[in-house]
């Protein structure tokens, strides 16, 4: 089917949403922020705007009620909408965006002090903390049987692992570079490679290319059924 060029991912995101169950604009943006933030965070302002764009394409439809004396708008996913959103899970998508300030600062670590450099590593590993957190709380409910939707226990684990993964590693690289920079001087310029450390980075990436020549690039895609 033709797909409506006006749609984003985001689009898409609340339209898969919406074949989950109906929700309002107000329990839309609180869904993202529950769970796809930790990995398609977006602004919570442009999130009510787009329920009106999916119903104007004919995609989702509204319908009024009452909370108390309070009136809310409801969405629900059309016919059109759920053949838009299994297009749109059909075609390849983009990898992952890395994003991080934390970072950034850390590149740039020569126009200031070893210091502050490990003041941003401290704060990098916080927040992988904070995220963990959320994780736990997140993986203990489904464990419990109290999670918001068992019936997508497995998919969730799948995303939730990967996310998992990814905390894991920024725990154990703030761990690596709390203690090497613990041995460099108070100007990063004059500080010295970590070169075995180095040397173990080029050697993991030669591991996972080899990985991928020898057993997964080219392999057929398995029939269903």
């Amino acid at each position: 089917m033709s797909t409506p060029t006006q749609l984003t991912a985001t689009s898409y995101a609340l339209l898969g949403l919406l074949a989950v169950k109906p929700w309002t604009a107000y329990e839309l943006a609180q869904q993202m922020d529950r769970t796809l933030s930790r990995f398609w965070p977006r602004a919570r302002s442009k999130l009510y705007e787009e329920p009106k764009k999916l119903e104007a394409l004919g995609l989702a439809r509204s319908s009024m009620g009452t909370v108390g004396k309070r009136r809310r708008t409801t969405y629900t996913i059309t016919p059109r909408g759920r053949r838009a959103l299994a297009d749109w899970l059909a075609r390849p998508g983009e990898g992952p965006v890395l994003e991080c300030e934390l970072l950034l600062k850390i590149f740039f670590a020569d126009s200031t002090s070893t210091a502050e450099v490990r003041k941003r590593i401290v704060e990098l590993r916080d927040w992988g903390q904070q995220f963990t957190e959320t994780n736990i709380q997140v993986g203990r409910a489904y464990m419990k049987g109290e999670g918001a939707f068992p019936e997508r226990s497995a998919i969730n684990q799948l995303v939730g692992t990967f996310i998992d993964d990814f905390l894991e590693m920024v725990d154990r690289w703030a761990e690596w570079a709390t203690d090497l920079t613990a041995r460099w001087p108070d100007d990063p310029k004059r500080a010295e490679p970590d070169w075995p450390a180095m040397e173990a980075v080029v050697q993991r990436g030669l591991d996972r290319s080899s990985r991928w020549n020898a057993g997964y690039r080219g392999r057929p895609v398995p029939p269903e059924g």
